[in-house]
């Protein structure tokens, strides 16, 4: 197991950004602590080759957020004010993602990027936080570079996974499946190959059946090579924006279906963390912690 971490991505906070990015650096603190991780495990990424980044993004799009040069309007949509160290950051968090998706591959493991799951960002413009799309920029380089013919994107964020769904509306060889809240961001949908609205106060049991249901659909639709995993812990029901009523303990029982369906398939995954917006970030942490645990418990490292 592989962890993918870089400071850079806690300082500096970009203006007016209000949701807790103390956990980037709280979380992989926490797994040291426990014993989970040693620091040997921690990877520190460098900024991504735009080579890969233009496998998925527009060009012009590319150059022109390299420039910081989006309107103020279009900085407002993607949740940040532009600066250069914000752009490097988004660099480098693709870059750790990408990384993680060649070690999980190349040892048929599973690798976690403690930041990540920035699926709200189209091929051509930024949203809701997220500026590139991390797991569309590593699932294209795994299927141009590597024996890799069928990705499979599960994001059980709180969020819909609109900006994947949009990247890979033409790909056969990626099947991109939502679960997500239906009276939530984004208001307006894309279609994914699989979605799965859940109605505000949805609880552990009607969550957890739904995803028992839905991974038995897409295995006997598609049959992937890899998995990436968008694991954010904003369905709790202590998150500010989430709207549902999941359990502390519903959410890593939702990992544990998540690994246990990776193992029945024996393909490789990356976990990346996705959103997390409790009051009290002890929640969102242990949530996220819970997470790197379970994965120790199915695959060495």
């Amino acid at each position: 197991m592989r962890v993918y971490f870089d400071l850079t991505y806690i300082h500096p906070v970009p203006e007016g950004h209000k949701f807790p990015m103390e956990k980037y650096d709280l979380i992989p603190k926490q797994l040291l602590y426990e014993g989970v991780i040693t620091e040997d495990q921690l990877i520190s990424p460098e900024v991504v080759a735009l080579e890969h980044v233009l496998k998925v993004h527009d060009g012009v799009y590319v150059q022109r957020l390299l420039a910081c040069a989006l309107t103020p309007r279009e900085q407002r949509v993607s949740g940040f004010v532009h600066s250069p160290e914000l752009i490097a950051r988004e660099l480098r968090i693709m870059e750790g993602t990408r990384l993680a998706a060649k070690y999980a591959y190349e040892h048929k493991s599973i690798a976690l990027n403690v930041a990540g799951g920035t699926h709200h960002a189209y091929s051509n413009r930024a949203e809701g936080f997220c500026l590139l799309n991390d797991q569309a920029i590593a699932a294209k380089w795994l299927l141009d570079t590597t024996s890799v013919e069928k990705v499979l994107i599960i994001d059980l964020d709180v969020h819909q996974g609109n900006g994947t769904a949009e990247i890979f509306k033409n790909e056969p060889a990626v099947f991109s499946f939502s679960m997500h809240g239906r009276n939530n961001y984004p208001l307006q949908k894309e279609q994914s190959d699989l979605d799965v609205p859940l109605e505000d106060g949805c609880d552990d049991e009607t969550f957890l059946d739904l995803l028992k249901t839905s991974l038995q659909q897409i295995e006997n639709q598609f049959t992937p090579d890899f998995i990436f995993y968008q694991c954010g812990v904003d369905i709790l029901k202590t998150d500010a924006l989430g709207k549902l009523a999941v359990s502390m303990e519903g959410c890593k029982q939702r990992d544990e279906i998540v690994f246990q369906f990776a193992k029945h398939l024996d393909v490789p995954v990356v976990c990346s963390m996705g959103g997390g917006y409790s009051k009290e970030i002890k929640y969102i942490v242990d949530a996220h912690v819970n997470t790197f645990k379970l994965a120790t418990n199915y695959w060495d490292y």
